[in-house]
């Protein structure tokens, strides 16, 4: 792991400029951490160092190693927050391991993260850091809830998460991501990720109030592949609700407005992990605003526990392997959203929370 005279050093946001990396600058800022702004776009980041002054600002392209490394140079920490990850993930990642740096990503990609665990696991724990992909709304966050509903049981029947959006509105670098991310979808059946089945199934949900019961197609994202990582279960699928699938096709579908002091948008989400054993059924659920701002203090937590000593050592880990669940979740709770265990759960991260490390939340 880096050095201990290093945990206080600069952290490099590359995407910056974007939608979720203003959101994570903004965080960083909050706990006293100090980004560093880097990107592509000059402009962007001409204008955004001008709302930040006395922060260092890099333009580098993914495709020029050198100006990577002269942005990367001196960093505590990489937060690579500038899709598609199919093609940034592994220029950059790349970079912060010739820094010396750790490395967290926002990817909601599942082949971007599943390459990171595949590929960067070994050559993280050489580099004595840190790989840690899909930090996010789509990744982390199921992750995290799936483990906390475990509690302690050390395998599951079966693993279901739905994901519920009053609607959506994709910002320009969702809308290139999904144009560029052609892989088959994976979901976990019979112990292996497989592919998920064409067309997709749709069942009903019952969505915790204020979305009620609506139809919910099947559709992975990252999450699939952090908690097949760790995760004992032979079958893990994931649904999200049709309306904000309708928002996200329709090309006319504006980018998210600031709705609140914080810049979130109005939107409203609901992440619901339902996890069975026999005839046991343990639920997490999370409720809150805007998907992408949520993500900032997401990936921000598990830096700070990676800094403070919190993760199992170097190598490649999924937030849900690394940490203990219940207390990340308790940490970010209630300032960046709900959450609340049902039908057995809570009782286990009760235990958990009465033995557990002080969150590194202020």
């Amino acid at each position: 792991m880096n050095d201990a005279r290093n945990v206080n050093g600069p952290v490099v946001v590359y995407g910056a400029t974007g939608h979720t990396g203003r959101f994570i600058v903004a965080e960083l800022l909050r706990r006293g951490r100090t980004p560093v702004l880097c990107g592509r776009d000059v402009v962007r980041l001409a204008e955004m160092a001008r709302a930040h002054p006395g922060l260092r600002c890099h333009v580098a392209a993914v495709d020029d190693a050198d100006a990577l490394d002269a942005a990367f140079a001196g960093a505590v920490a990489v937060i690579n927050a500038a899709g598609p990850f199919l093609d940034t993930a592994v220029p950059v990642i790349e970079a912060a391991l010739r820094a010396g740096a750790h490395y967290f990503d926002t990817s909601a990609e599942q082949r971007a993260a599943h390459d990171v665990f595949a590929h960067y696991n070994e050559r993280a724990r050489a580099a004595g850091v840190v790989a840690m992909p899909s930090v996010a709304f789509y990744g982390a966050f199921a992750d995290l809830l799936a483990t906390a509903a475990m509690g302690d049981w050390d395998e599951a029947d079966a693993i279901d998460i739905a994901v519920g959006l009053d609607g959506w509105h994709p910002t320009a670098g969702t809308r290139v991501t999904g144009e560029r991310n052609t892989w088959p979808r994976w979901i976990v059946e019979g112990g292996q990720l497989q592919v998920l089945p064409d067309p997709p199934p749709v069942r009903e949900w019952d969505y915790p109030p204020p979305l009620g019961t609506q139809d919910a197609v099947m559709l992975s994202l990252s999450e699939i592949v952090a908690i097949a990582r760790h995760v004992r279960c032979p079958r893990v699928h994931a649904y999200m609700n049709l309306a904000p699938l309708r928002d996200l096709r329709d090309p006319s579908t504006p980018p998210p407005e600031a709705a609140d002091e914080r810049g979130r948008s109005a939107q409203c989400f609901v992440l619901d992990v339902r996890v069975r054993r026999g005839a046991q059924v343990r639920r997490s659920v999370a409720q809150g605003r805007d998907i992408y701002a949520v993500t900032a203090p997401l990936i921000v937590e598990a830096l700070e526990r990676v800094l403070a000593g919190h993760a199992p050592g170097a190598g490649a880990w999924s937030p849900g392997e690394a940490f203990d669940a219940c207390d990340f979740l308790d940490a970010l709770s209630p300032e960046h959203f709900a959450w609340r265990e049902e039908d057995g759960g809570a009782d286990q991260c009760s235990r958990r929370r009465n033995t557990s490390q002080p969150p590194t939340s202020p």
